[in-house]
């Protein structure tokens, strides 16, 4: 790897974001000194906080940031919900620079209590379009929303998908509803199915969406990559991060073609704003998705093993894994474990 200088803009976002977000960049600036990375920081505002003084959540100075980085790594973001209000900061993001694939991993960890031991998965997830497309109205007493399928967007994230299962265990499951959405969902497994015959190493199935929700909990080893619709890959994803401990360890990445934003896949929790409590095992997994986009491989993998050495000696856990420690002390143990560990028999990263 090249000494290359990568620009990230950061944008901690609401409630828990900050908290969360300081407790990783202790762990990604002690990755940085030891693999000897070069990133340079600029630090931005998007969010509910942003509303009142901007009077949008992504304002322009910070659209003028993120165009000028290479990728983005995100705090947790407060969406509105009122009718007529601003669509989520990261669904703009997402949309501004075609950030087509949205990526989680659901991985067991030793010493954290999980329904199901041996889960090793990755959801896939369509994210321009779907339900999520933004397209909907209200006539009098009905609203309608507009659920958009393509097959380009279908075709782009079908290869993105397919691809990673060539690096993994060669096994992808599609996920729909074409007995319902016969029309919109038969395009997507149409689709699916003329991209597969690219892939002859690929052993493909598929199930509706419902069925789908309960075999995740029956037997979620038996799966690897599971590629979906946008609405579809958001709900089974939180189901599925459950699994393996919650929603507050598991990290996601959005992926174009030249332009990643990384995140936690949980919300802001307002409640907890300030408090230091939150556990950020999920913002310092992104950063370690972040790095492993960027093709430093020892140093994700350093940070993996980080945390599950901290989990293993479970002196140091927040409120959610059984512990007392703040977040901040959580990140400090990491970042600590970054220092003094030495990863001489790193596993490679899937």
């Amino acid at each position: 790897m090249d000494n290359k200088r990568w620009n990230v803009a950061v944008l901690p976002g609401d409630g828990i974001g900050p908290d969360v977000m300081n407790a990783a960049m202790l762990v990604l600036n002690s990755t940085m000194k030891k693999f000897d990375i070069d990133i340079k920081f600029a630090f931005g505002d998007a969010g509910y906080n942003c509303i009142k003084k901007f009077g949008t959540n992504l304002p322009d100075i910070t659209v003028n940031m993120l165009k000028k980085s290479d990728c983005i790594l995100k705090g947790p973001m407060t969406t509105p919900e009122e009718p007529g209000s601003n669509v989520s900061a990261a669904v703009q993001i997402r949309t501004m620079f075609n950030l087509y694939a949205n990526v989680r991993p659901i991985k067991s960890m030793k010493n954290i209590k999980n329904f199901k031991e041996n889960v090793d998965l990755v959801i896939v997830r369509e994210n321009t379009e779907g339900m999520y497309s933004g397209k909907e109205f209200r006539i009098d007493d009905t609203a309608i929303a507009l659920r958009i399928i393509t097959k380009k967007a279908t075709e782009r994230i079908a290869k993105y998908a397919f691809h990673l299962a060539e690096k993994r265990k060669k096994h992808l499951t599609y996920v729909h509803k074409q007995n319902i959405l016969k029309i919109s969902d038969g395009l997507f497994n149409e689709t699916i199915l003329e991209v597969s015959k690219q892939y002859p190493s690929i052993k493909i199935d598929d199930a509706h969406v419902d069925a789908m929700a309960q075999w995740l909990i029956k037997q979620p080893e038996f799966y690897d990559v599971i590629v979906t619709e946008n609405l579809f890959g958001d709900i089974l994803s939180d189901e599925a991060a459950m699994l393996v401990g919650g929603i507050g360890i598991t990290p996601g990445a959005n992926i174009g073609d030249n332009y990643a934003m990384f995140e936690p896949i949980h919300g802001s929790a307002p409640k907890y704003t300030g408090q230091d409590k939150a556990d950020p095992i999920a913002m310092v997994l992104s950063t370690k998705m972040m790095l492993e986009w960027m093709g430093y491989e020892n140093a994700a993998i350093s940070i993996q093993n980080a945390v599950e050495k901290v989990l293993e000696e479970k002196k140091v856990l927040t409120y959610d894994l059984g512990g007392k420690s703040k977040c901040s002390e959580l990140g400090n143990e990491i970042a600590s474990k970054i220092e003094t560990t030495v990863d001489s028999n790193m596993q490679k990263l899937k």
